[in-house]
């Protein structure tokens, strides 16, 4: 490119308080000091970075593995529709279809219901490895619908993963059960450590027949979710900890929250934007409360990344959400469909093609190393973020104007990293620009120097490059990691020959909506 490219000039959103939590952490070591989390590598961690038990449990599952969660779908079934805490960033909703945040489900099931649903979802998605009860209230306030389900699908599909997310209030007291049913993924929501924080974001908890309100309940909370950890690490389930981030309330807190949950064994820490729409109807968002910006979030997920693993791919799943990360497929199971379809569980057919998907993960890894060597030789500090136009399985395959998400690499000389994705509305919609235009999208990928797509038409490129950002087809169908570090590659030429300024970006925003198409 001979023409001078002529980058915008937005200087990178930033605080005091997250540089100061980035000294915290390096100084702190912000690592594990044993147990199953410790690996440095983060949630991308392949089989080399973990011992080989662990790289079995990991391998593919979408939540657990940053790679995996390219090429292998999950599904939640909605059968614990109660809860006992009250958190001020929740609303649970039990016929919705158009809101796709924790909490929500179109449908409750029995677990009958759900397990036949597993089975005909396994049977049409061979790729569909991990099953998950996430809610819509908590998966132990529900315990006997809870293991009833994870019992009926183990007699049928015996090779699903089983996974289970809760508040951690009721853990201990389900841990033994937890480990003789072989669920050996456990997420636990843990937002402080500290009752004084907990008691700006649990109203209430219910514990032992009892309401508890304020510092007194979140001082329970906190003590239960700890110890709950504890024990099922000490039976060797991989633990990961999910924490909201919410400014001004526990944002700063959070990297003692990573220090507590790392040195007790956590495997993995995901720290999500709070979701803050008013129309969501939470307390959060009818109070006004903001999300944070998505160099906010990237600021404090770095302070926390140490010899821990940090999840940045998480999609805040539906409570019945189908499919890989970044798509769901619910709508095609719902109760009354699934029982018109005649299910066969073909175990083999399943083996068979995820055999096939590890060999094409293979194939990513050796393609990624062997662009990596080309950089062997640079000495550029330079880092930049490069958007990713998917629908999956680590490859560039989607159109610009029809991607629902944008994933989001940083890359260097040390190579591509994933730090997260922003979810967007359609730029294209039956052939036609879509009525809220690019402008949101604009914003969504603020700190970006490139987007890279399968294709994209001229009106939203040259929106793009008056934006400072440069849209690429060359990669088009190419794996997205070779082609992120190849794009670099080219980008650091074109600097040193000036024929492109380096130039910072600026900071991007998280969409706070978290509405679907019906």
């Amino acid at each position: 490119m001979s023409k001078l490219l002529q980058l915008h000039d937005f200087s990178a959103l930033g605080t005091t308080s997250f540089d100061e939590m980035r000294k915290s952490a390096a100084q702190s070591g912000c690592s594990s000091k044993g147990g199953v989390g410790k690996t440095g590598c983060g949630s991308a961690a392949g089989p080399s970075d973990l011992p080989p038990e662990v790289w079995e449990k990991v391998k593919n599952h979408p939540c657990y593995s940053e790679q995996a969660h390219h090429h292998f779908a999950r599904m939640h079934v909605a059968v614990a529709p109660a809860c006992n805490i009250q958190c001020n960033y929740c609303n649970r909703k039990y016929d919705c279809a158009n809101e796709s945040r924790p909490g929500v489900v179109s449908e409750k099931l029995t677990p009958e219901q759900a397990a036949r649903k597993v089975v005909a979802v396994a049977s049409t998605i061979p790729q569909m490895t991990v099953l998950g009860i996430a809610g819509p209230g908590d998966a132990l306030a529900n315990p006997a619908k809870t293991f009833k389900t994870f019992e009926l699908v183990t007699e049928t599909a015996p090779d699903i993963k089983l996974c289970l997310s809760t508040n951690g209030l009721m853990l201990p007291d389900y841990v033994e059960q937890i480990a003789a049913m072989k669920v050996d993924h456990v997420t636990i929501t843990i937002n402080m450590v500290d009752p004084e924080v907990g008691a700006k974001i649990y109203p209430w908890i219910f514990y032992n027949h009892r309401r508890y309100t304020g510092v007194e309940a979140s001082k329970i909370l906190s003590e239960r979710q700890l110890l709950g950890l504890e024990m099922l690490v000490a039976r060797g389930i991989l633990v990961k900890v999910n924490s909201v981030m919410i400014p001004g309330i526990n944002d700063e807190h959070l990297i003692e929250v990573n220090k507590a949950v790392k040195s007790r064994g956590a495997f993995l820490h995901n720290i999500m934007p709070l979701i803050s729409e008013a129309e969501h109807g939470t307390a959060f968002g009818l109070s006004g409360q903001r999300g944070p910006t998505a160099q906010e979030l990237k600021a404090l997920q770095d302070a926390c990344e140490g010899e821990m693993n940090m999840m940045r791919h998480c999609r805040q799943c539906r409570a019945d959400a189908v499919g890989l990360l970044g798509e769901d497929r619910s709508a095609e199971f719902t109760t009354e469909k699934v029982m018109a379809m005649d299910v066969e569980y073909d175990l083999a057919a399943r083996q068979a093609y995820q055999a096939k998907v590890e060999a094409e993960r293979d194939a990513i890894a050796v393609a990624k190393q062997r662009e990596l060597e080309k950089l062997a030789d640079e000495t550029a500090t330079i880092k930049i973020q490069v958007a990713i136009a998917t629908k999956g399985g680590g490859v560039i395959n989607e159109h610009f104007g029809h991607a629902h998400e944008f994933q989001i690499y940083e890359v260097s000389t040390a190579g591509a990293k994933f730090v997260g994705h922003r979810r967007v509305d359609l730029y294209c919609e039956g052939g036609y620009a879509s009525e809220t235009g690019i402008e949101p999208i604009l914003k969504a990928l603020n700190d970006c120097t490139a987007v890279l797509v399968a294709k994209i038409g001229m009106c939203p490129k040259d929106s793009l490059a008056g934006a400072g950002i440069e849209a690429v087809e060359t990669y088009a169908f190419e794996y997205i990691e070779q082609s992120v570090i190849a794009y670099f590659k080219e980008y650091l030429e074109r600097v040193g020959k000036s024929e492109i300024r380096h130039v910072a970006r600026g900071d991007a925003t998280i969409r706070q909506g978290a509405f679907t198409e019906v």
